[in-house]
């Protein structure tokens, strides 16, 4: 039985600039054959088993030659397995899409292509620089920078073409070839001062944008070390950058921020991330074992209706709870005598996502907050639930059961997730990793134990944000100093300390 490819642009490299048609090829593939400027974090999406090939094409230096890769993905689909070919950008804008689509074809294998944004267009979006413009360019041309190096006879580019054209030029893989490209375009009639863009990295939170002129571009790459992934840009539509830049604006561009969190809710606090140009680097620590076959938990929901509170203090405890519900063939009508409680407001989000607003959500998002809030209202003939984890805190269960019947049901375990502790000594020992960040004491012990006693003293060198005063009271037991802590025990209170924090100015270099 013969499977079926995918060739699938993932665009320039913004995570968010994938198409939803491209997710879905990667969510139903056995195989991910993938590229260096794809963004990885795609690989997140795939479903568990997903066979992962890194076939590297960086400039000069590929892990396979294109003839063994076209095999690959050929051979893979033989098998009987759904493959996606994961190119960065568009698969048919010089990704040699067209040769892998011809190989599929020849030998009768089915296959579909899913382009994607190609860096030609969205890379220059980024750097505020549009392809078109009524006032400076009618007209685009996207023209390969890197010559066949197969011994086959390449198509000699018209150059006077080129630079009599009054339309932008966007050279794809252009650098290593710069100084051809430039002395062509003038010697044809191109104006020496037409400005120049070289536009590292486009898309992503460490884009660089280096300005020049025809006449000086090859020695201003050259002073500025500019190396691929590069595109070249030529024509005045460059000028309109200064006024046009809007990503590198953003409050968290160029800042890479570790996130240490659960594995299955790292995502929200990632995405806020990226959304505000920042480069978040996730650390899953925790990992979380729901208690199978919860006998326990079944029985007290068959009875839900004597209990008049059900206390929640983390979305793990929401999600099991109500996932246990449905299970059991309830909804949340079963609930209406009891009055709800969530510790903090992303569980009283999650509290929200089941149809629910929670009835009590304390000032402080902290255990100690909601007894403050119920102290004085329960008595010795309420009956409390409390649905939680194994290892978390006991503040709650001990201070209400002094006041009312409380029961407790553990629904889950939080466990180290040992499978990043390689990943977490890289990012401490990593220069250029400026913030790490801790919303639980878990995650703070997690980490600890990741990367050992003898490394702990190297957070010192780091910027840590803790979103609360008893996870900072954990990382100051490891005895290490604590650079900010929330206001408030939210994400978005982290996200506001990163952001006014002092911007690392990338700024524009123009020579």
């Amino acid at each position: 039985m013969k499977g079926k490819v995918y060739l699938v642009g993932a665009g320039p490299g913004d995570y968010k600039l994938m198409t939803l048609k491209g997710l879905e090829c990667i969510r139903k593939s056995d195989v991910i054959v993938y590229d260096r400027l794809a963004n990885i974090d795609y690989l997140k999406e795939a479903k568990e088993n997903c066979e992962f090939i890194n076939v590297g094409k960086a400039s000069s230096n590929h892990l396979l030659p294109q003839d063994d890769i076209n095999r690959l993905i050929a051979d893979k689909a033989l098998e009987g397995k759904v493959v996606t070919r994961l190119k960065g950008g568009d698969p048919y804008v010089f990704g040699r899409g067209g040769e892998e689509a011809e190989i599929l074809r020849e030998e009768g294998i089915d296959f579909e292509v899913v382009p994607g944004i190609t860096s030609a267009i969205g890379g220059l979006c980024y750097a505020g620089i549009p392809i078109t413009h009524r006032d400076h360019a009618s007209s685009f041309h996207v023209v390969t920078g890197h010559p066949r190096n197969d011994g086959k006879e390449t198509k000699e580019i018209n150059w006077q073409a080129l630079a009599n054209v009054k339309g932008t030029l966007v050279f794809l893989m252009g650098i290593a070839n710069l100084q051809h490209i430039s002395e062509n375009l003038i010697k044809e009639g191109k104006d020496k001062n037409t400005p120049v863009a070289f536009i590292s990295w486009a898309t992503r939170s460490n884009q660089r944008v280096v300005t020049a002129t025809l006449e000086n571009a090859y020695e201003v790459a050259v002073k500025e070390n500019i190396k691929p992934p590069t595109l070249i840009v030529v024509g005045t539509v460059v000028n309109l950058r200064e006024k046009l830049n809007f990503f590198e604006e953003k409050p968290l561009f160029g800042k890479n921020i570790v996130v240490t969190r659960c594995r299955t809710q790292s995502s929200l606090l990632s995405e806020k991330i990226r959304d505000m140009g920042g480069n978040p680097i996730e650390i899953p620590t925790i990992k979380i074992q729901k208690v199978e076959d919860n006998c326990e938990l079944e029985s007290e929901i068959n009875r839900i209706k004597d209990y008049t509170y059900i206390v929640f203090s983390s979305k793990n405890a929401v999600d099991i709870f109500f996932d246990k519900l449905n299970d059991m063939n309830y909804d949340a009508r079963v609930l209406c005598n009891s009055k709800i409680c969530a510790v903090g407001s992303e569980t009283a989000k999650a509290i929200k996502a089941k149809g629910i607003i929670a009835d009590i959500v304390p000032k402080r998002y902290v255990a100690e907050g909601l007894y403050e809030e119920l102290k004085d209202i329960i008595n010795e003939n309420d009956k409390i639930l409390i649905p939680r984890a194994k290892n978390a805190r006991d503040f709650l269960v001990k201070k209400l059961s002094e006041k009312s019947y409380v029961k407790e049901v553990i629904t889950y375990e939080s466990v180290i997730d040992a499978d990043n502790k390689n990943l977490a000594l890289q990012v401490i020992d990593d220069e250029e990793v400026e913030y790490i960040t801790f919303a639980s004491s878990s995650t703070v012990k997690n980490f600890m134990t990741l990367i050992g006693e003898n490394n702990i003293k190297k957070l010192n060198d780091k910027k840590i944000i803790s979103i609360g005063p008893i996870t900072s009271k954990t990382i100051e037991d490891f005895g290490v100093e604590i650079y900010k802590e929330a206001d408030e025990a939210t994400i978005d209170s982290m996200i506001d300390i990163i952001s006014n924090d002092k911007k690392v100015l990338m700024g524009d270099i123009t020579c």
